[in-house]
């Protein structure tokens, strides 16, 4: 998919005030500082379109961008270890649950987690609460240029096996690096063939 154009369209804390358009959505979420801003630049060839910081933390509102004119990218906070209040962290969690539980514009989820680390709880119980909400949603591992090609092998059969232990498949998953845009191509896709799946079931 060639990205034509890329534009902020809002941001919120209210499901409510999300874009009112049927156009499709793809929401981007992962624990903080897991390289989601970066992924998101690289994904819409842009270097600031997705504000990025070296604070873990930096996105804390639902943030819709209108890709190619036919489709949502939005970015969500990340969850974690981000600097802020345990009562700022029970706001993110109430709008991004409700995001992902009333959002009928949403196709699919992408949770990014970074393919240095072992599968983290966090991380784990966060896709276990995406399957009992039968909430679609695809594995995005990032900073692939941190590793070399055994240990991110070693690392996907890690999580895979993991997720094996309570999942009968495996949902999609993609290996990329916003550094060298490794697996950027694939996510774009992707998403594309399910743009692409939609007209076909409307027509």
């Amino acid at each position: 998919m060639l990205i034509k154009s890329a534009s902020f369209v809002i941001s919120n804390s209210q499901v409510s005030k999300c874009p009112k358009s049927k156009l499709p959505e793809y929401a981007f979420i992962g624990r903080s500082n897991v390289g989601k801003s970066s992924l998101i630049n690289a994904l819409c060839n842009s270097k600031n379109l997705a504000k990025t910081s070296s604070r873990p933390g930096k996105t804390q509102l639902i943030n819709h961008f209108l890709i190619n004119q036919n489709w949502h990218l939005v970015d969500l906070p990340g969850f974690g270890y981000a600097r802020v209040s345990k009562t700022q962290k029970k706001v993110f969690q109430k709008f991004i649950t409700n995001y992902f539980k009333e959002r009928i514009q949403l196709v699919t989820a992408f949770l990014l987690i970074d393919i240095r680390h072992e599968p983290q709880p966090i991380d784990l119980n966060f896709i276990q609460w995406l399957g009992k909400n039968s909430i679609p949603f695809s594995i995005i591992f990032t900073k692939a240029d941190k590793l070399k090609t055994g240990a991110i092998e070693r690392n996907i059969a890690n999580y895979s096996g993991k997720l094996l232990e309570t999942w009968e498949t495996l949902p999609p998953k993609f290996v990329t690096s916003s550094v060298n845009r490794s697996g950027v191509e694939n996510v774009l896709a992707y998403i594309d063939f399910l743009n692409q799946s939609l007209k076909s079931n409307i027509t």
